[in-house]
């Protein structure tokens, strides 16, 4: 089953009288009935997301006709197009919206990413060896951001493109690590490490950015620092002292390869990233970036593999 759940993606393809007149609100209710009594049936059902934009350029593809049902129950079900279905498990509607919408973006981004990656590696048995050298090494980069993280909850964001004017691929996760434990990140994870293994396999240019949990953000800071945190963590400060501001740290993708930033580099790419138009995190203490795994893969030396 397809959902149109944006109101946007609802508005433009209500149009086609896909949803019999139905304002959005009525039309996620009645969905909902219906899945519900689907799953009490036993019935295992898949959904996707109903984007109007898609839909219409895979109508158009495929020469259907998008008032037709048919076209509907196609994209629904078609294994190539992003976003695989995603496994309707008995929930709400409003709390499973979110979800499948993250998952959904998740999905497009990797799907995006894989593509590039293909592109830039080639899909030969050379090519093969030298995805698998890549993603072994973007594994290793994400597993020394969580330990060098350390406890708490971060957030990892990647812009990257190629070295000529390639489309930007862009992906973030949270991390979570509690008692020394990370916490798998899903769909989310996987994302980021394709995406960044396209950057690097295409020899691209970028930024990686950590944002330190705050309430640990001493911790990374005295990391950053070579120092220790205080015993106790930030609660041990002596009181009326300046408590540590939200750490961020930043490495540049530079010709595929990942050098730690400064910690003027890092405020820079705040600064851009709010000129392309995201907030600027306030407080923020930017800060240079620790040593990452170096790329041991085949085609070592720098530029694209290939």
């Amino acid at each position: 089953m397809a959902l149109a759940v944006d109101a946007g993606d609802f508005a433009g393809l209500a149009r086609y009288g896909l949803f019999g007149g139905l304002g959005h609100q009525a039309y996620l209710r009645r969905a909902e009935e219906q899945l519900t009594a689907l799953h009490r049936q036993g019935l295992e059902v898949h959904l996707r997301v109903l984007e109007a934009g898609d839909f219409e350029d895979y109508c158009e593809a495929l020469g259907l006709d998008p008032r037709m049902p048919s076209a509907r129950v196609a994209y629904a079900g078609d294994p190539e197009l992003a976003g695989e279905p995603f496994v309707y498990a008995g929930e709400r509607l409003a709390e499973l919206v979110p979800v499948l919408l993250d998952d959904h973006r998740a999905r497009v981004r990797m799907s995006v990413a894989c593509a590039a990656l293909l592109d830039a590696v080639g899909d030969d048995p050379a090519g093969q060896f030298r995805m698998a050298a890549v993603m072994r090494y973007v594994t290793s980069v994400y597993l020394a951001l969580a330990e060098g993280a350390g406890e708490g909850r971060h957030l990892l964001t990647l812009r990257c493109h190629g070295p000529e004017d390639g489309e930007e691929l862009t992906s973030a996760v949270d991390v979570c690590v509690e008692d020394g434990r990370l916490h798998p990140a899903g769909r989310d994870a996987e994302a980021f490490c394709v995406t960044l293994a396209a950057g690097v396999a295409l020899g691209g240019e970028g930024a990686l950015l950590l944002h330190g949990d705050p309430a640990v953000g001493v911790r990374a800071v005295g990391r950053a620092e070579g120092r220790s945190a205080p015993p106790g963590g930030p609660a041990a400060s002596p009181a009326g002292a300046a408590v540590p501001r939200p750490p961020v740290l930043g490495w540049a993708l530079t010709g595929g390869r990942l050098r730690p930033m400064t910690a003027h580099e890092v405020f820079d790419e705040l600064a851009d990233d709010a000129a392309r138009g995201l907030p600027f995190p306030p407080g923020v203490e930017p800060l240079p970036g620790f040593p990452l795994p170096a790329f041991q893969g085949a085609a070592e030396g720098g530029g694209p593999l290939g």
